[in-house]
């Protein structure tokens, strides 16, 4: 049985980016996004699940802090109970903070390199940081140990 997941907008760009969006079908199952991720990201997927976060009073408290489809996300993550694939270091401060378990895009791939769905990590954290994608030197050098390349 596969995790349920929430993602950002973030991920969904940056694997679309390189074409790896399947890892996430791969790995996940449901995956969920809020609304605004869904107009941020902009591309319909049968496997995306819009999902609306109900607590509207958490979501605008979030919105201070984070861009609204962070925002969005967190608060959906808080409501489900379900781990959140998010990259911005402000925002997953503050998930951390709420007590939500993330993951970020280069995780993912760590994971799905784990699992035998891509068979070399460091390719593909080249193509995602030469597509714009910002990975710090001492997160490629983790998630490259991790898998042991």
């Amino acid at each position: 049985m596969k995790e349920p997941i929430i993602t950002d907008s973030a991920c969904l760009i940056g694997l679309e980016r390189i074409g790896q969006l399947d890892l996430l079908p791969a790995l996940f199952e449901p995956i969920m996004i809020p609304p605004e991720v869904d107009r941020e990201f902009g591309i319909t997927l049968a496997w995306l699940r819009i999902e609306v976060p109900s607590d509207t009073m958490m979501v605008a408290t979030l919105k201070l802090l984070v861009d609204d489809g962070e925002a969005e996300a967190i608060a959906l993550a808080g409501e489900r109970g379900v781990r959140l694939i998010l990259d911005d270091r402000q925002a997953r401060l503050v998930a951390k903070n709420l007590g939500i378990p993330i993951i970020g895009t280069v995780g993912i791939l760590a994971q799905a390199k784990r699992a035998g769905i891509i068979t070399s990590l460091k390719p593909v954290l080249s193509e995602l940081e030469a597509k714009g994608f910002y990975i710090s030197n001492a997160l490629k050098a983790e998630a490259l140990r991790i898998v042991g390349e």
